[in-house]
């Protein structure tokens, strides 16, 4: 399987998890990341939130993101009006969700490592169950 391809499965799981939910809706926003227009990898919305999220899952025990990368989720949240969020996945361990300023940075990319998400992470429930952050 593909890196794009276990990328995009990995987001449908996730939109599958929202669902499941009976108080969520979410999408996958097809070319994300590959057109000239900001745009987030999943829009999630329940009656009271929006979320622009970024998705990543990952078999290291780092996650890197491209300044660009974030700053276009940053655009795109801003002008929506929603919430943006990284979701990160990492092997054999369920999904932790970031807002943007939690997230450390290098000098020329934002990492999230295996121990950051989980100790400063949400856990899906806690997002999905969460009014407003």
């Amino acid at each position: 399987m593909s890196a794009k391809s276990k990328g995009i499965s990995a987001e449908r799981e996730l939109i599958h998890r929202f669902w499941q939910t009976n108080t969520w809706t979410a999408c996958r926003v097809a070319g994300s990341g590959s057109m000239k227009y900001p745009s987030p990898d999943i829009l999630a919305q329940s009656e009271s939130r929006q979320l622009a999220i970024e998705c990543k899952a990952c078999k290291d025990d780092n996650q890197y993101f491209d300044a660009e990368e974030i700053e276009q989720l940053k655009q795109f949240a801003t002008i929506a009006g929603c919430e943006a969020w990284v979701a990160v996945r990492f092997s054999r361990e369920d999904w932790r969700f970031l807002p943007l300023e939690k997230i450390p940075t290098t000098k020329t990319n934002y990492v999230v490592s295996r121990v950051f998400a989980r100790e400063q992470g949400l856990q899906f429930d806690s997002l999905a169950q969460t009014k407003h952050l």
